[in-house]
């Protein structure tokens, strides 16, 4: 037997002769599927029924499929490495940069602005989302310095309180959705409504991820198992996400 070959089988041998697999990102593609069913069911074939059928079995699969896709990669050295999470939020930063660009163009470019039939936009909510927000990166830093220095009780504690306040920003920007649809302003109402709801829909989408990255962190956490580089990780993503906040609501709410 030759030495390559020798190698080879040896190597062969070592990962026992088999791939290696993951159920999440299985999950979390056929959840998406059904988040656009959902959407194709409500604006185009506009039937409630089954865009709420189809929402409910998607978000479930995408949360499933996140919080075991970032399992996986705890205390492995993979996944969510520091180093790697850097350009993962440089690639967001630039859709988010479309997003505004485009915003701006059709802005400075518009006789009026916002266009006919946007309705008054709210002023208080905002500065309140945003308060809760930063409040929120304070409360995972901190839960940050805990752990690194041995506190894991802490850490737990903060962890849940950052889970609480993301979970409450999300709510608020629930409330504001419905309470614009319900005064007839919609994505299709003009195109500052399609702006607004894609660029703020966006970012929720970010903190909707950022919460399924704590809670993958949260549940073994409570067994005591909580990868410091992990933390580190998740916490540097939820700052980005804070940070491209104070863009959104400048830009789409006071401007």
């Amino acid at each position: 037997m030759s030495h390559n070959s020798a190698l080879s089988h040896a190597e062969h041998h070592e990962h026992g002769g088999h791939w290696d697999y993951s159920v999440p990102p299985f999950l979390i593609s056929f959840g998406i599927l059904f988040l656009v069913l959902a959407f194709a069911f409500h604006f185009v074939y506009h039937s409630g029924l089954a865009a709420a059928i189809s929402l409910g079995v998607g978000v479930p699969l995408i949360i499933a499929g996140i919080v075991g896709w970032v399992r996986e990669a705890m205390g492995h050295g993979e996944g969510l490495s520091y180093g790697a999470m850097g350009w993962f939020i440089l690639a967001e930063a630039m859709i988010f940069v479309s997003f505004f660009v485009s915003y701006w163009f059709m802005h400075l470019r518009a006789a009026a602005w916002p266009p006919a039939g946007t309705p008054d936009m709210p002023r208080l909510l905002p500065m309140v989302m945003t308060a809760v927000l930063v409040i929120s990166s304070i409360t995972i830093h901190h839960g940050e310095a805990l752990l690194h220095k041995g506190n894991k009780a802490g850490f737990m504690n903060w962890l849940m309180v950052t889970i609480l306040l993301g979970a409450t920003f999300l709510g608020m920007s629930g409330y504001e959705w419905s309470h614009l649809i319900h005064e007839g302003f919609t994505p299709a109402t003009n195109i500052y409504g399609t702006v607004f709801f894609s660029i703020t829909g966006f970012h929720g989408s970010h903190v909707f991820v950022g919460l399924c990255i704590f809670l993958a962190a949260l549940l073994p956490g409570f067994k005591g198992n909580i990868s410091e580089g992990y933390v580190r990780t998740a916490g540097l993503y939820w700052h980005f996400v804070d940070i491209i906040w104070f863009f959104v609501v400048s830009q789409v709410y006071y401007w």
